[in-house]
This record gives structure tokens, C-alpha cells and sequence, in this order.
């Protein structure tokens, strides 16, 4: 039997000691950021959609239906600063989790789908997904028709 005996002194303890403690900090900071991320896009991170089926397959995760193709692809300047005209809008994308301010300045794809099974059969719906470097930033549907509607991905009850 071997006994190995060290002796340490006080100040490289508390130093090892600080520097763990400072890193678990950390990777509690980490995992609460990511838990705030998650809840606000509605339980999953952030979502990457790279193709048309990463697009169509998020707006079924919905419930809809939607063409299979984009109706319009369009690129947009998000403004760097939002007068009262987005008020609503942004309230809308927040009520869903999305944080337009954070892409201020910043130009996004806008992807509108044709809606096939809008609950009251009203044709010419749209859903409309906002993408940054494939995620998804934001998103509505809405009636083109004059005083049509507009609201946020979620079916309506």
C-alpha cells in the first residue's frame, strides 16, 4: 500500500476553487439564455430552414397547408428604426416570440406561401416567413383582400 501525502497551500485551492465556481456560472448563465430562446420561439430553438421543405415543413408544424412552391420570395430592409406604422406589427411577432428589433438595419427574405386549408375555406390566404441566414424571424398570415386580416402563425380557434 502507497500513501501519497501533498501539501497545497490556501491561495492555488481558493484559485481553482474560484475559477470552477466562475465557469458552472457560466454554463448556468448559457443554459438560461438558451431556456428564455426556446421558450420564446414556442418551445424550439430558433429555426433553421435552409430549403423550400425546411419552409413548407415549419409552416405544417402549424397545422397548415400551404402550396408547395412560394407564391413570392421577396428581400426586405428591416428599418433601423421602426416608427409608429410597425406598432402593431412588431406586437404581433412578439406575442409569437420573435424579436424584430434585433435584426434593425438588417435585410431579410420574406416567403409567401399560399394557404389551402384556411378553417373558414377562404381562398387567397397567405403565410408569410421571415428568414435571416435561415432562421426564422418572424411570421404571420393574412388576407390580401380589402379589409382582409392579419394574424400570427397559429391556427386560429
Amino acid at each position: 500500500m502507497f500513501i501519497v501525502t501533498a501539501r497545497l497551500r490556501k491561495g492555488p485551492i481558493l484559485a481553482v476553487a474560484a475559477a470552477a465556481a466562475a465557469v458552472c456560472g457560466l454554463l448556468l448563465f448559457s443554459s438560461g439564455l438558451a431556456a428564455r430562446e426556446t421558450a420564446a420561439t414556442g418551445g424550439a430553438a430558433a429555426p433553421q430552414v435552409k430549403t423550400n421543405e425546411d419552409r413548407v415543413a415549419y409552416l405544417e408544424s402549424y397545422g397548415w397547408q400551404v402550396s408547395p412552391e412560394p407564391a413570392a420570395v421577396e428581400e426586405l430592409l428591416i428599418p433601423d428604426v421602426f416608427d409608429e406604422s410597425y406598432t402593431q406589427y412588431l406586437e404581433l411577432q412578439a406575442a409569437q416570440g420573435f424579436d424584430l428589433t434585433k435584426y434593425q438595419g438588417k435585410r431579410v427574405k420574406r416567403y409567401t406561401y399560399e394557404v389551402i386549408n384556411y378553417p373558414t375555406g377562404e381562398a387567397g390566404i397567405q403565410a408569410g416567413l421571415l428568414v435571416y441566414k435561415n432562421t426564422v424571424i418572424g411570421g404571420d398570415v393574412l388576407s390580401p383582400q380589402l379589409g382582409g386580416f392579419i394574424h400570427g402563425l397559429a391556427m386560429p380557434e
